[in-house]
């Protein structure tokens, strides 16, 4: 048997002189072109175009990185993909991402605050331009955290950096002031982890209205899933409440799955409205009455607000806060 390494053909890759000889155009026509800059005509830039594509030119992003001082790449790090929220969330920051010539790393920290620091240290060492961030928790200041690479927060509250928000309180009336206006006078509210100021609000929001015009049953609390702690359960079981307000669709269809359990009919005995209004509230049975963040428009504002403080870091700091909507579907009901 043969000691010799196996012989490789190498392939010279091709440059974009080559792109700009094959096209018989300048090298800097060449380069705006290809990266969509300067003054070129559209005839020109598209047989540019053609032209590389023919020739299989590929950019030599680390050339580039070292040439601009940027990446052309983002980071997103999530708390949880076990979530579909998060999901839904992660593809709008993409989408909005690459319509700007970027590429998005994602990272998912598992609601682990040590893995979110260590993710925030990652994406900082692999050079990206800027980072969205939905952090575990609420921070007093994270600013120390990203360093100097431009950052923007979405849902929570952390000191130092630009956030994105949804009107999360408006969001807990709009749902009491729907299960009011169909009758129901004792309604319960189940929330998730209170740590979190968002939740907070838009529970509060909801036993504010509903203690103005109603009867609060009850007001718990239990984790995003749908494995209801057993007071929640009991309280659904022994019909304290005719509708409920849950702080996040999980909590909603959790309920919905545990009433159903019981042998109560949603939303014939119990009216439930969730909030975020996720992919699975659409296909429940019945589909979930919820309150629509503006997961869309959100991203869209966090990718700007991001290109913008790369592009000049003595950009001030913003807190951008989206109105929220009542999504009705089948799972409420009048109480007579």
């Amino acid at each position: 048997m043969s000691n010799d390494p196996a012989e490789v053909k190498s392939t010279k890759r091709v440059t974009l002189k080559d792109v700009a000889k094959a096209a018989e155009v300048s090298l800097a026509s060449a380069s705006y072109a290809i990266n969509g800059t300067g003054s070129v005509g559209e005839q020109v830039r598209a047989h540019v175009l053609k032209i590389a594509e023919t020739l299989g030119y590929r950019q030599n992003l680390s050339a580039r990185a070292m040439r601009t001082g940027r990446t052309g790449t983002l980071g997103l790090i999530l708390p949880d993909f076990a979530n579909p929220f998060f999901i839904t969330l992660a593809q709008s920051v993409m989408r909005n991402a690459r319509a700007q010539g970027y590429c998005v790393f994602v990272t998912d920290t598992e609601g682990d605050q040590k893995q979110e620091r260590n993710a925030l240290n990652l994406m900082i060492e692999r050079g990206v331009d800027g980072i969205v961030w939905f952090p575990v928790r609420d921070l007093d200041n994270g600013a120390a955290l990203t360093s100097d690479t431009p950052t923007v927060v979405i849902d929570r509250t952390v000191g130092g950096i630009e956030q994105v928000h949804a009107d999360y309180r408006a969001g807990g009336r709009l749902a009491a002031e729907h299960l009011v206006a169909l009758g129901h006078t004792r309604i319960g509210v189940i929330s998730g982890p209170m740590s979190v100021l968002s939740m907070r609000e838009r529970c509060a929001g909801a036993i504010a209205y509903i203690e103005q015009h109603a009867e609060l049953a009850f007001n718990l609390a239990t984790a995003f899933s749908y494995d209801l702690e057993s007071n929640v359960c009991k309280a659904i079981e022994q019909r304290e409440a005719t509708a409920i307000f849950a702080g996040a669709d999980l909590i909603g269809l959790g309920v919905i799955q545990h009433a159903t359990r019981c042998g109560l009919s949603v939303p014939d005995d119990l009216s439930v409205v969730g909030f975020d209004d996720i992919p699975w509230a659409q296909i429940s049975t019945p589909p979930l009455t919820t309150i629509e963040m503006p997961v869309e428009e959100m991203a869209a504002e966090a990718i700007d607000a991001l290109l913008r403080r790369i592009d000049s870091r003595a950009q001030p700091r913003r807190k951008v806060v989206f109105e929220t909507a009542l999504i009705v579907r089948q799972s409420t009901s009048r109480y007579l």
